[in-house]
C-alpha cells in the first residue's frame, strides 16, 4: 500500500521470534494486549486471553507476580492448546521475576517471552544479580525478553545521580529531559548487560514507557538512533474513553510515520461499560488508518448536520460496524481473501453521499431534508438500486448486499 511519501522507511531492526510471531526486521507491526484478570484464576484468564487473541491481539501478556500465579501458567498454556489456540504468551515480571522463573521452571518453559523492568529487578549489586538470573534462564530455554523501562519505576540511584549531575551544570536541563536520559540509559545498559549474559540480539525487545505522549516521542526517537533492537511502543497509562484513545494515537502515529516501532500496545483504563478488547480494536484502527496493515472492512459514515433528516444513517452505520466486527472470524474461516480491504460508506444526505460512494466498494446514501425519500445503493461507484421501507428492512437489505459483495469478490 502506497503512503504517498509521507512515511519514512521502517527502521531496520533485528528479528525476534516470539513463538509463532516475529517482531522487527520489517515484519508487520505486531499488536499486543494484556489481561487484567488475576492470573491465579485460570478460567477467567484463559477466557480473556482467547477473547483478546480472537479480537486481533497477536501476543498476550499476563501478570506473574506470585508463586501461585507462576504455578498456574502451565495450566493456562495447556488449556489454550487443548482449545486449539497457539497464542504467544508473555510473562510480566516485577520485583520477583528472578525467583519465580528459577523456582517454577515449568512456568518459565510455558511462557514465550519474559518482560523485565530494570527499574525494579533489584537494587545495588542485587540488581545485576537478579537481572543475570533471568537472562540465563532465557538463554538456556531459548526465550526472548523485553527490557521494559518505565518512567514510574526508574532506578532511583540512576535518577539521583543524573539529577545531581544536572544540578551542577551552568545551564541545567529540565527535569523531563533528565528523565528522558535516564530511560534511554537504563534501556541501553540493560541491552548491553543482556548480551554479556549470552542472549543474542534476536532475543531482545526494548521499550521505554511514559504517560506523556511528547516524552514517548522524544525517548523513542533517541532510542531508535542508538539500537537496532525492535521497539515496543505505547503509553504506559493513557486514561479511559476518548482521552485514552487520542493520547495513545497521537505519539504512535508520529513515531510509526517516522519508521519507529515494531510492536504496539494501547493501554486503556477500563470503564464500567468498556470491553478489554477495545485496546486491540484501537491498535488495529491506528495501523489501518496509517495504511500499515489491514484488519477489517472500513465503515465510513458522515457525522450528520442540519441537512440530515433523521438518525437512520447513524443507526445503520452502527449496525453495519457491529455486523462487520462480529463476522470477521466467519469470513476468515471461509477464507475470503482480501475482504479486509473492503470499503463501506453510509452517508446521511446527497452532499457527500454520491461522492464518497465513488471511493467505496459498496455505499448507502440516505436522503436528507427535502430530498427524494429513497436510499441509493452504489456498488463500485455506480448506482445500482434504491432501498425503501422501514429502518430495519433497509438495514437488513443493505447488510445482505454487503454479504453478497464479499462472497462475489473475495471468495478464493
Amino acid at each position: 500500500m502506497s503512503n504517498c511519501g509521507v512515511f519514512k522507511t521502517r527502521k531496520k531492526t533485528y528479528p525476534v521470534l516470539v513463538r509463532n510471531c516475529t517482531i522487527g526486521d520489517g515484519n508487520p507491526i505486531v499488536i499486543q494486549s494484556m489481561t487484567n484478570t488475576n492470573t491465579e484464576d485460570v478460567e477467567a484468564t484463559v477466557k480473556q486471553i482467547i477473547e483478546l487473541y480472537s479480537a486481533g491481539a497477536e501476543i498476550v501478556r499476563i501478570t506473574v507476580n506470585s508463586p501461585l500465579s507462576a504455578k498456574k501458567v502451565p495450566e493456562i498454556r495447556a488449556r489454550l492448546e487443548d482449545a486449539g489456540y497457539d497464542i504467544p504468551l508473555v510473562g510480566d515480571f516485577h520485583y520477583t521475576g528472578h525467583i519465580l522463573l528459577r523456582n517454577y521452571p515449568e512456568c518459565a518453559k510455558a511462557l514465550d517471552k519474559y518482560r523485565i523492568n530494570p527499574g525494579n529487578v533489584g537494587k545495588g549489586a542485587k540488581k545485576s544479580e537478579h537481572f543475570s538470573i533471568i537472562c540465563k534462564i532465557a538463554k538456556d530455554l531459548g526465550k526472548p525478553i523485553r527490557i521494559g523501562v518505565n518512567i514510574g519505576s526508574l532506578d532511583e540511584e540512576l535518577v539521583k545521580t543524573k539529577m545531581d549531575e544536572n544540578a551542577r551544570l551552568h545551564e541545567p536541563y529540565s527535569p523531563e529531559e533528565v528523565y528522558d536520559e535516564c530511560m534511554v540509559i537504563s534501556a541501553i545498559e540493560s541491552i548491553e548487560e543482556a548480551l554479556k549474559e549470552g542472549l543474542s540480539h534476536n532475543q531482545i525487545v526494548v521499550s521505554c514507557k511514559s504517560s506523556s505522549p511528547l516524552q514517548l516521542i522524544r525517548v523513542h526517537r533517541k532510542l531508535s538512533s542508538l539500537t537496532m533492537q525492535p521497539l515496543h511502543i505505547g503509553l504506559t497509562e493513557a486514561g479511559s474513553g476518548y482521552r485514552g484513545i487520542v493520547w495513545s494515537t497521537t505519539p504512535l502515529a508520529i513515531l510509526l510515520s517516522e519508521g519507529i516501532g515494531d510492536t504496539i500496545r494501547i493501554s486503556l483504563t477500563p470503564t464500567s461499560s468498556s470491553d478489554r478488547r477495545e485496546e486491540v480494536y484501537v491498535a488495529q484502527e491506528i495501523l489501518q488508518s496509517l495504511g500499515l496493515r489491514s484488519f477489517s472492512p472500513q465503515v465510513i459514515s458522515c457525522p450528520g448536520c442540519g441537512r440530515t433528516a433523521n438518525l437512520l444513517f447513524q443507526e445503520i452505520a452502527e449496525k453495519v460496524q457491529d455486523y462487520v466486527r462480529t463476522h470477521i472470524p466467519e469470513w476468515k474461516l471461509k477464507k475470503y481473501r482480501g475482504f479486509e480491504n473492503l470499503k463501506i460508506a453510509v452517508m446521511g444526505c446527497i452532499v457527500n453521499g454520491p461522492g464518497e460512494a465513488r471511493f467505496a466498494n459498496i455505499a448507502l446514501s440516505l436522503p436528507g431534508r427535502e430530498e427524494q425519500p429513497q436510499c441509493s445503493v452504489f456498488i463500485n461507484g455506480v448506482k445500482k438500486i434504491s432501498l425503501t421501507g422501514n429502518p430495519e428492512e433497509i438495514t437488513t437489505r443493505f447488510i445482505e448486499l454487503i454479504e453478497d459483495y464479499i462472497r462475489t469478490h473475495y471468495s478464493t
